[in-house]
């Protein structure tokens, strides 16, 4: 593992991850958080899976490109794995060394999801794989914006408009709805790191519940100050 820079102790941050399927939202969420808290005077780092490192990136083109289907879910599960280590050693554990909040777009959670419930890997698997890449390191707060699979497929079309669909978002509407009930049964598994926010709503009722969530939770630590600022958008 790289030698961390800084004195200040890693549970000095907060480490909040998003997750949910493909046009959930996460990314227009997290900039406006990011956006919210940098006002309320934190230091933010964002950041994403598969990437966050130059190395993760170069995979997550592999990944997101398809040229990986074929080597089985195993393997692919190893490739997300590599690049999630890199990615903790390089990104997430220095910036909450440094006492940052850390906005993470997909973690160990989407793993479990795409490779595991719905890709076939056995959840025995995976564990060893999560033991050796996390050493620990988990999510304070993880939001699973939830949106049923065609409203969410809907929206990542016209997002993109001309661009090419990527492996996951060219796969049935069926395969996503399965995928959607295993990010629902992790939530309903692990109540006290997820919280379920329903991301069919228009962005700023998201944005003004995810605001109230999280500074709720920040609160909660004592590293951070001990008042709520502005709630709403």
């Amino acid at each position: 593992m790289r030698e961390a820079t800084s004195i200040t102790d890693p549970s000095a941050g907060f480490f909040l991850t998003f997750e949910g399927g493909e046009g959930s939202g996460k990314t227009t969420q997290i900039a406006r958080l990011a956006s919210f808290l940098r006002e309320q005077g934190h230091e933010v780092c964002t950041t994403r899976e598969p990437g966050g490192t130059p190395a993760a990136d170069a995979l997550r083109q592999i990944l997101l490109s398809g040229r990986a289907r074929d080597l089985g879910g195993e393997t692919e599960a190893l490739l997300f794995a590599a690049g999630r280590r890199d990615h903790i050693e390089g990104v997430i554990l220095p910036a909450l060394w440094r006492g940052e909040i850390v906005l993470c777009d997909r973690f160990h959670d989407s793993t479990r999801v795409y490779q595991g419930s719905v890709g076939g890997v056995a959840p025995e698997t995976l564990a060893v794989m999560e033991a050796a890449t996390l050493e620990g390191v988990v999510p304070d707060l993880t939001l699973i914006l939830d949106i049923p699979a065609e409203q969410g497929l809907q929206r990542a079309a016209t997002r993109r408009g001309q661009d090419a669909a990527d492996r996951f978002e060219s796969e049935p509407v069926a395969l996503h709805e399965q995928r959607r009930k295993a990010f629902l049964r992790i939530a309903a598994s692990e109540p006290s790191r997820c919280v379920v926010v329903d991301a069919a709503r228009e962005a700023d009722v998201i944005e003004a519940e995810i605001r109230r969530i999280v500074m709720e939770r920040l609160v909660r630590k004592q590293s951070f100050p001990q008042q709520l600022g502005k709630l709403s958008p």
